[in-house]
């Protein structure tokens, strides 16, 4: 089968298509033909070597699949042969078939496309669960996400709409990205390269500041944020783009009773699988329903890796950039 590995730490040059064997499942494993896998900026964290649990090369790069199941495992019930299915694989989804530990495997209900699917495993659940079960969104809230134009961002400005928040705000790194966070559902946009931009988001709330805010930036964007941050608010760090380190100072926290949390879709998998039944549920059920769209940037063949990832890299994407497996 064939197969893009990561021959070395470095730049998109690093990645190669080979052919490896065919993988044969074990106890409570799926064997799975992918028609896709999504390209995650974690990726290119992990051939950079600075994204943890990453892979050490040559490894099969990739989080997330979608395709149909072609063999069972000894032990795994509720899957059938031939039911299409997203899933996180156990060692890269960059392959024509891959391996994936039953609980991480979850059936795609027919009325949701192929290329939908395959957008949603890693932005569709990440963006659930910081939502749902680590900011706790209320409606009516204000919730603002950064990075508002990738795959998470676009997906969730969405669900923030479809779980009731109230004002919507998009923050980019650059005005040619505002347009993708106004389609996706935001109600205002705000540039991170300009200075006031905590400014104008206090503004828009009378000086109240957001509810919820997701931070994937960290460095300055963390500082900043924590200025339009209510009371009682909620910053979720799930990320560190920028390469720095954010910091908010804890005198600001016990006063005003707002908080600085955490997530790792990563860790979720690796320690606590089990908990991402749910949000897979629910995010596919609103795909159903019509409820959220996710946004496919560029899908690219899988012979073209290196590309895919470099749009990522530069962030000259918009959307979820996906990589065509097999037909």
């Amino acid at each position: 089968m064939r197969a893009v590995v990561v021959e070395r730490l470095g730049g998109p040059e690093v990645l190669a298509l080979v052919e490896q064997e065919r993988p044969v499942p074990g106890p409570g494993q799926v064997l799975i033909r992918v028609r896709y896998a999504s390209v995650n900026f974690a990726d290119i964290k992990a051939r950079h070597g600075q994204y943890h649990g990453g892979g050490t090369p040559p490894y099969v790069p990739g989080l997330d699949a979608m395709g149909t199941v072609e063999r069972l495992g000894p032990g795994v019930v509720g899957l059938s042969v031939g039911q299409r299915v997203i899933a996180f694989p156990a060692a890269g989804s960059y392959a024509e078939l891959v391996l994936a530990d039953a609980a991480l495997v979850f059936a795609v209900p027919d009325e949701v496309a192929d290329d939908q699917a395959a957008a949603c495993p890693v932005v569709g659940l990440t963006s659930y669960k910081l939502l749902v079960d680590v900011a706790r969104v209320q409606p009516g809230e204000a919730v603002l996400v950064h990075a508002a134009a990738g795959g998470v961002g676009t997906t969730a400005l969405q669900l923030a709409r479809v779980l009731g928040a109230g004002l919507v705000v998009g923050a980019v790194g650059s005005a040619g990205k505002e347009p993708a966070a106004l389609a996706a559902g935001a109600d205002m946009v705000v540039s991170t390269r300009e200075a006031d931009w905590p400014d104008r988001v206090s503004e828009a709330t009378a000086g109240r500041g957001v509810d919820v805010i997701l931070d994937s930036v960290a460095g300055q964007v963390t500082g900043d944020s924590f200025r339009c941050l209510a009371p009682f608010g909620r910053l979720v760090n799930f990320g560190d783009a920028s390469g720095e380190t954010g910091r908010v100072p804890t005198v600001d926290l016990h006063g005003s009773c707002r908080a600085v949390l955490g997530f790792s879709l990563g860790t979720t998998r690796r320690h606590r699988p089990r908990d991402l039944a749910p949000a897979a549920a629910a995010v596919l059920a609103f795909l159903a329903h019509h409820l959220l769209t996710m946004h496919v940037g560029r899908v690219v063949p899988l012979e073209q890796a290196g590309d895919a990832q470099r749009l990522v890299e530069e962030r000259a994407s918009t959307g979820k950039v996906l990589l065509a497996v097999s037909g």
